[in-house]
């Protein structure tokens, strides 16, 4: 039976590795709160100001065919403390900040 020698990582290698890792982490949790307070100011201007446990499901890139304009669709699940129910839908973000809702409360 031979015995291999297994070549061990640098320390600077590790660290190196550990900090953009860490890196990561801080950039996805910082864009997930930056996101998630845009659709609170948003929802506040839509008429549910008092809400908590918002989610932002998934964002889309839309494209009206007739004008060609881009915009974005976001889903949203928010519990409004108004009315005691738990909201999911979609929130259209069109030209002009103009934007529209389509909610289901449960």
């Amino acid at each position: 039976m031979r015995n291999s020698e297994i070549r061990r990582l640098p320390r600077r290698t590790i660290v190196i590795i550990t900090v953009l890792i860490l890196a990561g982490i801080a950039v996805f949790t910082i864009l997930k709160t930056l996101k998630q307070d845009k659709m609170t100011e948003i929802l506040a201007t839509l008429g549910h100001g008092n809400i908590n446990q918002i989610e932002v499901i998934n964002k889309l890139s839309v494209e009206d065919k007739e004008t060609r304009y881009k915009s974005k669709v976001y889903k949203v699940r928010f519990y409004d403390n108004d009315i005691n129910k738990t909201c999911i839908g979609f929130i259209h973000m069109g030209r002009y900040n103009k934007n529209t809702k389509d909610f289901d409360c449960k």
